[in-house]
């Protein structure tokens, strides 16, 4: 069962409808016992009508009851009682669902019928106002109860859209740090094994640019590291592509790059660079070629990115790194195509309506 609870901000403004139960006060004489009475009685309701406030849907039954009893006990005295019991349907119209609720104010309204018939009102105006306002009024407060459940819904999928997000945003960082470090840890480990070969081989000042190399390469890790839980920052597609590249050449590979490199917007554009950043970092470790192309072209529907290598290759398997480009690339309605003939060759297509 949902737990509502009242606004108290409007409660002050609300208690105007008293002027029903203050009017008679004015042109009846009551005896100055019979009007101290009324005004404790009006002292206590309030009383009562606040305690309401302070309640929730579940406990408000208590300071109900209260009302329900004073304005059955002044209405012998004062007919303007309707506006206590329109007050009562309000609460009950808010607290409980629809159908317990009409029976309630059933209840109610039964109980003004008893009032009616038992003190004789002149006329029906008792019980014909008092019904108008009970039935009025618990139907506000049956409105304010589907605003409070329409609000409490609409919380719980913002809460639930934002725990979504955090949760891509995670499966982001994750995957952007497995192909940043990823390849940057391979360079790391090929540099630091060279350094360790020309060490040995007495080639002090090669090993020593290897080092620098290696250093420089760390520092460039961290920054990516930083960029990449802030979100994901490049120099553009041509310079990473270019960068990329450069890699592959030191580390013995002959490198083309072929066709026009595609101007994307900087979503796509990140996406891609991540994912050639894996691909290329699969050809450092598993590899055993001399040689790579990286060929960009466009056709009638999409742009599309080839990269081979000439290593031997007799399957393919989809561990974390590739498991990472194809879902980088379902997000952007792109496809992953690979053969293993006389290397392996990988296409990336993007659709054309991703280009900027």
């Amino acid at each position: 069962m949902d737990t509502l609870r009242l606004e108290r901000r409007w409660a002050w403004v609300y208690l105007i409808n008293l002027v029903f139960f203050l009017l008679p006060l004015f042109y009846i004489n009551y005896r100055p016992w019979q009007l101290a009475g009324l005004v404790v009685a009006l002292i206590l309701f309030i009383t009562c009508y606040f305690w309401a406030y302070q309640q929730n849907n579940q406990t408000i039954w208590r300071p109900l009851v209260l009302m329900l009893t004073i304005a059955t006990a002044v209405t012998p005295w004062n007919p303007g009682s309707i506006s206590m019991f329109a007050y009562c349907g309000f609460f009950i119209g808010f607290a409980y669902r629809p159908r317990l609720s009409i029976l309630l104010m059933g209840l109610v309204w039964a109980l003004m019928v008893v009032l009616q018939w038992w003190q004789q009102f002149e006329g029906p105006y008792f019980l014909l106002y008092g019904s108008v306002l009970l039935f009025g009024v618990g139907l506000f407060g049956y409105l304010e109860r589907l605003r409070q459940l329409h609000y409490r819904q609409k919380q719980q999928s913002q809460e639930e859209i934002s725990q979504l997000a955090q949760m891509v945003e995670r499966e982001r960082i994750a995957r952007d740090l497995h192909d940043i470090m990823g390849h940057s840890l391979s360079s790391i480990i090929l540099k630091a094994d060279l350094a360790n070969a020309l060490l040995k081989a007495n080639q002090a000042e090669n090993a020593q640019l290897q080092l620098t190399e290696l250093a420089q390469i760390a520092r460039d890790s961290l920054s990516q590291v930083r960029q990449t839980v802030s979100g994901y920052k490049h120099k553009g597609l041509l310079a990473e592509v270019s960068g990329l590249a450069q890699r592959l050449r030191e580390h013995g590979f002959a490198v083309q790059l072929i066709g026009e490199v595609p101007k994307l917007a900087a979503r796509e554009e990140s996406a891609l660079i991540l994912v050639l950043t894996e691909l290329v970092t699969n050809i450092l470790r598993h590899s055993k070629g001399d040689s790579c192309t990286i060929q960009f072209t466009e056709d009638a529907s999409g742009w599309n990115c080839q990269i081979s290598d000439n290593g031997k290759v007799t399957q393919l398997g989809f561990g974390n790194g590739l498991t990472g480009v194809q879902e980088r690339l379902d997000a952007l309605q792109a496809k992953l195509d690979y053969t293993l003939d006389q290397g392996c060759r990988l296409q990336i297509w993007l659709p054309k309506g991703k280009a900027s």
